[in-house]
Formats: C-alpha cells, structure tokens, sequence
C-alpha cells in the first residue's frame, strides 16, 4: 500500500475525527472484531494478531515495531508538498491504522519525533494540548512499553463539534531510534471501547527494529 499526501481537508479531519467513514462489510463467515470478541475463537476482550508493522518493508517503517489486530489496514502518510506535515509537539504524523476493514469506525495513529532524550510525559502532554483543545477526566500513568520508558493519557475529548464527548488515549514512548506517539481515537466513546484490544495488542508486543 502506498504512502499517500495529506490534503488540507483530511488534516482537518484527521484533528476533528470527521474523516472517519462507515466501516465496510465483513467479507462472509468472518466474525466482527465491534464487539470485542476476536476472530479465531481468541476471548472476549482480545483480538487475533492480522501482521506487524514497524520494519522496514512495512507499509510504515517505524523506530519500533509491533503487531496489528487482524483486519485492521496501515497507510503511510507522507508530507504534502503545498501543506507540509500535521504535527502535534515534537512528533509527525506518519501512519494511519485504519479499523474499517475489521468493523469499526476510526483508526490507530502514529507519530514520530527524532532520537535524544525526549521525556515521554513531556512530549505526551505537548501532544495531547495539540490533539483536543477542550478536554476533561485527563489522567497521566508512568509505565514501560517494550522496555522504553513511557508514558500513556485517557481523557474524555470534548469538542465543541462533537454531538457527545468521546473517550480517547495515547502512548509516548522514547525508543533509540527516535521518539513514538501511538493515539487510538474513535468515532464515539462506544469505538473507542470496541477498538480499546487492537491498541492492547500493540501496545504490548513493541519492539526495537
């Protein structure tokens, strides 16, 4: 698949949620991934591993990598020449994970800074201050992500264009090879829950490249 540019009116878009499109059909016999229940008999509240994405030869190549829900489609996003990059903070963004092949309604974003010693928290909340102007119930947690110091935000974005404040969050971790913001959104709150074990599994399986 490949990289694609970055009209004004999908940056807007990618900002506001209002992109996102009705999701496409499950092919026939597949089963939905919208109730938290994965392909392959795996429970409730997981979801089957469809790839990864990260290493070079990927449709996005990443300072890290990590696995993909199954069903769910990554695009580069490459800077438009008269538009320039969507930045947030210090990081860019490059990939788009789109859950509409696997049932859902919105996508699992990456950005990217350069290599050094970011603070992840530092970087998180620049991000986040960018991403939702109006926000509440914003919570930071420490953590650790693949072995990279990291930080991660829930909050309830609450946008003057939203028929209703939805739930979204976000993953900052400082690899070796640069700096990585993973931000999982949503159509509504009800996506984002939907959508909540694709971001789980990625989460889990990073990795250095």
């Amino acid at each position: 698949m490949g990289a694609r540019a970055l009209p004004a009116a999908l940056l807007l878009g990618v900002v506001t949620g209002c992109a996102e499109q009705e999701p496409k059909a499950p092919a026939a016999g597949a089963k939905s991934t919208a109730t938290g229940k994965s392909e392959a008999g795996a429970p409730a509240g997981t979801v089957a591993k469809g790839g990864s994405i990260g290493g070079t030869g990927s449709a996005c190549v990443l300072p890290v990598a990590f696995d993909l829900a199954s069903g769910w489609s990554p695009e580069a996003v490459r800077i438009d020449a008269e538009f320039g990059a969507l930045k947030h903070g210090p990081v860019t963004l490059v990939c788009e994970i789109d859950a509409k092949p696997a049932g859902n309604i919105g996508y699992l974003r990456v950005w990217t800074g350069g290599a050094g010693s970011t603070d992840p928290r530092a970087a998180l909340e620049a991000f986040v201050a960018e991403e939702s102007k109006s926000k509440k119930d914003v919570a930071y947690t420490k953590t650790t992500v693949g072995g990279f110091a990291a930080a991660e935000v829930t909050y309830l974005n609450t946008d003057e264009f939203l028929d209703a404040p939805k739930k979204e969050r976000a993953l900052a971790f400082a690899a070796p090879r640069g700096l990585v913001v993973l931000h999982l959104g949503g159509m509504d709150s009800e996506e984002h829950e939907q959508m909540l074990p694709a971001y789980e599994l990625a989460k889990k399986s990073v990795h250095g490249v």
